[in-house]
C-alpha cells in the first residue's frame, strides 16, 4: 500500500496545521506500508527528522496560494497516477484540495472561516478557480474528518456534505510541553527576545478582524482596569492578519494602551512557558474550529474564560467562564472573576487540567491513521 499525504499548507510544521501534521508523522507505525510527502519544494527537508521514513517528492517551486491551488487542479491528477498512490491524505484539506483525484482521498477540515459561508455557494456557480476548490471539491473527499462537531455540522449546512461521510477527531495535545510550572517571585518572564511583565492577561492568536474578536477584547480590558486598577497587562500573540490595522488602531485609543502588547509572530517552541506564566487566558474568537488555546491553557494549570460560539465550548467543557462574545462587559466580568475569586480561580484550573488528560495526539494519530486504511482498501 502506497499513501501519499500533502504537506503543502502545513507551513513547514511552523503552524498550527504544521503542529498537526508533525504529531500525526511521529507516530506513523513501522508496517510493510509506504508513506510518502508531498508539497513545496522549499519544505523537502521541513519533515526529515519526524519522518524520516517518509521519502518527501518536492513538486510546486513557485510559493503562494494561487500557485496551491493551480498545482491542485491542474498537476495533481498527473502526479498521483505517476506515483501510484492507494490513497491520498490531505491535512489541511480546507487550504488545499484537488477536484478530481486518481485514487481515494481523506482529507481533514480545521476550521470553517466566516468568509466561506457566504461565498461558498456563490463560488460553486459563479467563480472557476473557487469552483474547482471550494466545496465541491470537499464533497468529493471519501472520507471526511472534522476536528470537532461544530465543524462537521458547518460542513453539513455550509458545503451539503453527508453526515455519513464525516468522522470527528479532536486534536490533541502535547503534556510533555505543555504543563503546570512553579509560579515563583520574579515579576518578569523572559522568554528571548521577549520580555514580559507579570500578570499578563493572554491571547494567542492570529491578529485577525472581525472574526477573532480581539477588539472587542481590548475593550473588555479596559473595562477590567477601570473595576480592579490591577497591574495586570493585556498580552496579544500572533501575527497579523485581515484587519491588523483595525486591532491596532483600537489598541492604541485605550486609555490602557501602555499595558496592551502585541508580540508579532511568537516562536512555537516556546508557547507553553508563555501560556504557563499567564494569568488567565481570554478567548473571545467567534470562529475557532477547534479550542487549541483552550486546550493549551488547561493543561498549563491556566484558567480560561471564553466566548460561547464555535468549538470553544466543546473544547473547554465546564471547566471555563463564558461569555456572550461581542459583549464587552461579560466578558470583562469574567475576567475580574478570575483575577479576584482565587475558589473560582482553583475550581477552573483543577477542572482544567484533568479535562486536558481527554485529549491525546496517540488517539488522534490512531484513529486517523485508520481512516486512511480503511479508505485505502475501498
Amino acid at each position: 500500500m502506497k499513501i501519499g499525504i500533502d504537506t503543502f499548507a502545513c507551513a513547514g510544521g511552523k503552524s498550527a496545521l504544521g503542529e498537526y501534521i508533525t504529531q500525526i508523522l511521529k507516530r506513523i507505525p513501522p508496517s510493510g506500508d509506504l508513506y510518502e510527502l508531498f508539497g513545496w519544494d522549499f519544505d523537502r527537508f521541513a519533515f526529515s527528522e519526524i519522518a524520516q521514513q517518509c521519502e518527501f517528492i518536492p513538486q510546486c517551486f513557485v510559493n503562494g496560494e494561487t500557485a496551491n491551488a493551480l498545482w491542485h487542479i491542474f498537476k495533481y491528477p498527473e502526479f498521483v497516477r505517476k506515483r501510484k498512490y492507494t490513497v491520498c491524505f490531505f491535512p489541511a484539506a480546507h487550504l488545499c484540495l484537488s477536484y478530481k483525484s486518481p485514487c481515494p482521498t481523506v482529507g481533514v477540515i480545521h476550521a470553517i472561516p466566516s468568509h466561506w459561508r457566504q461565498q461558498w455557494r456563490i463560488w460553486e456557480r459563479f467563480t472557476g478557480v473557487g469552483r474547482l476548490v471550494l466545496p465541491a471539491s470537499i464533497r468529493k473527499l471519501d472520507r471526511i474528518i472534522a476536528v470537532s462537531h461544530w465543524v462537521k455540522q458547518e460542513l453539513i449546512t455550509f458545503a451539503g456534505v453527508k453526515d455519513s461521510h464525516i468522522d470527528v477527531i479532536p486534536n490533541g495535545i502535547d503534556l510533555t510541553l505543555f504543563y503546570p510550572r512553579p509560579k515563583n517571585e520574579e515579576s518578569v518572564l523572559l522568554i528571548q527576545p521577549f520580555s514580559f511583565r507579570k500578570p499578563y492577561i493572554l491571547y494567542e492568536s492570529c491578529i485577525e478582524h472581525p472574526s477573532k474578536n480581539h477588539k472587542t477584547l481590548i475593550e473588555a480590558f479596559g473595562i477590567f482596569k477601570d473595576r480592579t486598577h490591577y497591574p495586570h497587562r493585556l498580552v496579544l500573540a500572533g501575527v497579523d492578519g485581515y484587519g491588523a490595522e483595525q486591532v491596532k488602531v483600537s489598541a492604541t485609543a485605550s486609555r490602557y494602551r501602555n499595558d496592551i502588547f502585541f508580540t508579532g509572530y511568537f516562536p512555537a517552541k516556546s508557547l507553553p512557558e508563555l501560556y504557563a506564566g499567564a494569568a488567565m487566558v481570554v478567548i473571545p474568537s467567534m470562529d475557532e474550529g477547534f479550542g487549541s488555546s483552550v486546550l493549551a491553557a488547561m493543561a498549563s494549570g491556566v484558567p480560561v474564560a471564553c466566548a460561547r460560539s464555535a468549538s470553544l465550548p466543546e473544547t473547554a467543557g465546564d471547566t471555563a467562564l463564558y461569555f456572550y462574545s461581542r459583549n464587552s462587559d461579560e466578558m470583562a466580568e469574567c475576567m475580574v472573576t478570575l483575577a479576584t475569586n482565587r475558589d473560582v480561580y482553583r475550581e477552573c484550573r483543577n477542572a482544567g487540567m484533568q479535562r486536558a488528560q481527554e485529549f491525546s495526539w496517540d488517539l488522534c494519530a490512531e484513529r486517523t491513521l485508520q481512516i486512511i486504511q480503511e479508505t485505502a482498501g475501498k
